[in-house]
């Protein structure tokens, strides 16, 4: 029984293994390239300094409230549920964003990016702007 219960297993996985006739030859067939990735430019805070200092826009992306009780001087509170919405000047604008511990500003910078600002630089947390 076991000799023949084998046959029958070994049969089904070399039948399910044949190529069907109407797939085409492997050399026939196309493949279309991958969407080339977005990669994450995250920054620290002697960067994040630097280009603030040369014009770029600095966004904290933190609730108002957060944004109340305490943020880096200079910056720009746009939320990160409205970043969407908000125009934050030409698409080749310098922006950093950060927020309490990274979550948010990189939400944020991916959010930036498909609205097709092509200078979005991640501090992440706020308190890599003193380091």
């Amino acid at each position: 029984m076991k000799t023949w219960t084998s046959t029958i297993v070994l049969g089904a996985l070399a039948l399910g293994c044949e190529r069907s006739s109407s797939s085409p030859p492997p050399e026939a067939k196309t493949e279309t390239p991958a969407a080339p990735a977005v990669a994450r430019t995250t920054i620290g805070g002697a960067r994040a300094r630097e280009l603030v200092a040369g014009g770029a826009k600095l966004v904290d992306v933190r609730s108002a409230a957060e944004y109340a009780e305490k943020h880096v001087d200079g910056a720009e509170n746009v939320p990160v549920d409205a970043i969407g919405d908000r125009e934050l000047g030409p698409t080749d604008t310098p922006i950093v964003v950060y927020c309490r511990s990274g979550g948010r500003s990189a939400r944020a910078a991916s959010a930036l990016r498909a609205r097709g600002y092509t200078n979005v630089y991640d501090l992440g947390g706020m308190s890599s702007w003193d380091e």
